[in-house]
């Protein structure tokens, strides 16, 4: 009886999942057909990356947006709609990873409280844990980034600032301050809301920190994790990552680095990724693509970025601006030595350009704009106005070696003796003195002094005697003057002189010596 009943309820289950499945069938078929459309149709849209003059051109994807960006530089090597605000699912819980990592020891136990396991659907990413249980950070890390766990990323929340609403503000906040432009998160792990979006640029810009991280790019590239059962956690289990691009997985990728997915029936598939090859970390964001193009498309990016194009050292292509030569910005161990300059460009600086074109084919210009400790200008470099990196002018501070010319009176245990002191030494500062060159300097300074007042004094001489003699010239033409306004005419004056010569040759004295013979 119990056998035919059974027999019986299973005929009925299995007819209605038939009827069931010939209902919903054809509405998932046309649903899938629509969304493939539109994915013929991304196809055909242009990438903004590929108009420009020179730069090579990138594959047609059937992502809605697509962007490839280096991860040192920021420069962009290709882009398709990268600033179309779109729905990014899970891969927004690289922020959540990135901010737990950032805030957090990896021994922290992270505790899940009610609303943390409650307040996300019971069908979603999860890892099952119950209301009072506790994970490490590092498990809990783990979790969200293999697993996609919607209620870890809460409880991790909790851990970080007190409350969900307070960690999604320091979300937003951090996004900004990573150079987000049209971001808004509402949720800690992606899960569908109206005003939770960003951008393919914004999840890159995010995506440089996340990767730059090592612990979260190491998490992020693990395809399997073992969570050990604890007083806290009773469960021990294996789970797998989803993520196809990982080592051993069907789209497995040689170079990747790490690589988070996403997905909800709004966002379609997303996916943000790094990977690494010649020195060169690229990161990848897919956003709303079909599956399992999104993993193509993402390969297709990756091998157009390492095969076109290249990362060039600054300082050793620098030519326009030269700091080796800057005299009294120098400094050395050796003040009568060879120096090298406080001014300097920095020695891990690059820019990533196509392999078709040089170092000299980009132009320059100086920036005095968001300086960091210790820089004094910054050389940014573009190509067709697109900025392909940038070099940092900094001062070089170096530590000097000290001589103590009393040394030689120490013996080597006095010296020994001196070592083993622990108490602390003042903190000295040196001051660098290219001798030879202040001596030119002062040299140089002493001679223009001399020679200022050389000239000086020549000039002074040269117009005082001129003055000198044209004061003469005046009183001479005056006096002149003035005789020839009360001597008359011309006649008179002729008079006047006859007189005169008469008077003086009636007052000159004469002396005959026949006069000084009577005196004998």
């Amino acid at each position: 009886m119990n056998k035919k009943r059974t027999q019986s309820i299973l005929k009925i289950f299995l007819t209605g999942f038939t009827i069931l499945n010939f209902i919903i069938s054809p509405a998932i078929s046309v649903s899938a057909t629509d969304y493939n459309l539109e994915r013929e149709q991304r196809l055909l849209e242009s990438v903004s990356s590929n108009q420009i003059t020179g730069w090579p051109d990138g594959p047609q994807v059937g992502a809605d947006a697509a962007i490839l960006m280096e991860l040192e530089t920021g420069t962009i090597l290709y882009a398709k709609n990268i600033h179309k605000t779109l729905y990014p699912a899970s891969t927004t819980k690289i922020m959540t990873a990135l901010l737990a990592a950032e805030n957090s020891e990896l021994n922290d136990m992270v505790e899940f409280s009610k609303e943390a396991v409650y307040s996300v659907p019971w069908d979603g990413s999860n890892m099952g844990m119950d209301e009072g249980e506790a994970l490490t950070m590092k498990d809990a890390l783990y979790g969200i980034l293999l697993l996609s766990a919607n209620e870890t990323c809460n409880a991790v929340a909790e851990h970080i600032s007190g409350s969900i609403d307070s960690f999604i503000q320091t979300m937003n906040e951090r996004a900004k301050e990573l150079g987000c432009l049209n971001t808004n998160f509402v949720t800690t792990n992606g899960l569908h809301d109206e005003n939770h979006y960003t951008t393919a640029f914004d999840l890159a810009m995010i995506g440089r920190a996340f990767f730059a991280n090592p612990l979260l790019a190491e998490i992020s590239g693990t395809r399997s994790y073992h969570w050990q059962a604890t007083d806290r956690q009773p469960d021990d289990f294996t789970l797998n990552t989803k993520n196809k691009l990982l080592p051993g997985c069907e789209y497995s990728y040689e170079y990747i680095i790490g690589s988070k997915t996403g997905y909800t029936s709004q966002s379609r598939q997303t996916l943000v990724s790094a990977a690494k090859k010649d020195g060169m970390t690229l990161i990848c964001v897919i956003l709303r693509e079909e599956s399992p193009y999104q993993f193509q498309d993402t390969i297709d990016l990756f091998n157009y970025g390492f095969s076109n194009f290249q990362k060039v050292n600054i300082k050793q292509n620098e030519s326009t601006y030269v700091l080796d030569h800057s005299y009294f910005f120098n400094t050395n161990q050796d003040v009568f030595g060879s120096s090298e300059p406080i001014l300097n460009i920095r020695e891990n600086d690059f820019v990533v350009i196509p392999n078709q074109i040089n170092f000299s084919d980009l132009s320059v210009t100086l920036s005095y704009d968001d300086l960091k400790e210790s820089t004094v200008a910054s050389l940014l470099y573009t190509y067709q106005d697109v900025m392909v990196g940038k070099a940092d002018v900094t001062f070089e501070v170096q530590s000097a070696s000290t001589f103590d010319f009393a040394s030689d009176d120490l013996t080597n245990e006095e010296t020994a003796q001196n070592d083993s002191i622990d108490s602390p030494k003042p903190e000295k500062n040196t001051i660098f003195i290219y001798v030879n060159r202040v001596f030119y300097w002062i040299v140089a300074f002493i001679i223009l002094i001399i020679a200022g007042i050389f000239i000086r004094s020549v000039f002074r001489n040269y117009h005082f005697e001129k003055k000198s003699r044209k004061k003469r010239r005046k009183r001479y033409h005056s006096s002149s003057n003035s005789k020839r306004t009360h001597m008359g005419t011309r006649s008179q004056r002729k008079v006047v002189a006859e007189r005169k010569k008469k008077r003086r040759k009636d007052t000159r004295i004469h002396f005959d010596y026949r006069d000084f013979q009577d005196l004998e």
